[in-house]
């Protein structure tokens, strides 16, 4: 897995894009945990790194629709088809994401 960044790079509830291997990811560090997620709102084509983090969900800014962090399932409508979320490891201090295997969870 590559590292993407620094733990402490990071802050609380405020998403960052990265690119990883070619893939567009947005990492959320937030109740102690760090996330990440696909970058583009399934719904509006839009960047979710400009939405708001609350209650381990990614709000995407144009229309509403929330993101569940560990999932990636949206919460409510118009949003119906998930983000991708992907493995991340905390090494040492660095923060690593797997894109290759994209994490699926039926609840």
């Amino acid at each position: 897995m590559p590292v993407v960044t620094s733990f402490s790079a990071l802050e609380e509830d405020s998403p960052q894009e990265f690119e990883v291997d070619g893939t567009e990811i947005v990492l959320v560090r937030t109740e102690g945990e760090v996330h990440a997620i696909g970058a583009i709102c399934t719904h509006a084509q839009v960047p979710m790194a400009d939405g708001d983090v609350e209650d381990c969900g990614l709000e995407c800014y144009m229309h509403g629709s929330i993101f569940d962090l560990r999932t990636g399932k949206p919460r409510n409508l118009p949003a119906t088809e998930p983000l991708p979320v992907y493995p991340v490891t905390i090494d040492g201090g660095d923060v690593l994401v797997d894109v290759a295997n994209p994490i699926t969870k039926e609840s």
